[in-house]
């Protein structure tokens, strides 16, 4: 699925309710459309990624997985194999080195990140680390390995 489509639909529908408004607010919407396109693909991708979850619950002997491959969603349904029997470890029980991850987000995304993190008393660092340890959690409820 071309998520391609479903961005620029949006930001057709932000122009046209911009249209109403005079040249310089239609400008401002034609930025901010143009500014938060990455973080609506994110958020498309978010939501495929639940549904597809909710799904693999229900088919119980597969599961399907949702990736990104450039502007494409792809998903793909997979049989889980009988080697899945035993309890996957919880995330707490994982261990390993630590990764450096280069990250790159819109401004407006990291600025809500790093505002995030200090109401927190982290730093941007150890915010984003709990906030996807928190994602990956709520992705192994109910899924098997």
């Amino acid at each position: 699925m071309d998520l391609n489509a479903h961005t620029a639909r949006l930001r057709e529908e932000l122009l046209a309710a911009a249209a109403l408004g005079d040249e310089k607010t239609q400008a401002t919407a034609a930025a901010l459309a143009a500014a938060v396109e990455s973080s609506h693909r994110l958020v498309l991708l978010s939501a495929l990624s639940e549904l597809a979850a909710e799904i693999s619950t229900e088919l119980g002997d597969r599961t399907v997985h949702v990736r990104l491959d450039g502007t494409d969603v792809v998903a793909d349904v997979r049989k889980n194999t009988s080697g899945d029997d035993a309890e996957p470890p919880t995330f707490e029980e994982m261990t390993g080195d630590i990764s450096r991850v280069t990250l790159r987000l819109v401004e407006q995304l990291k600025s809500r990140a790093e505002e995030a993190a200090q109401q927190n008393g982290q730093s941007l660092n150890s915010w984003l680390s709990g906030a996807v340890t928190g994602a990956l959690r709520d992705q192994m409820r109910g899924q098997k390995w």
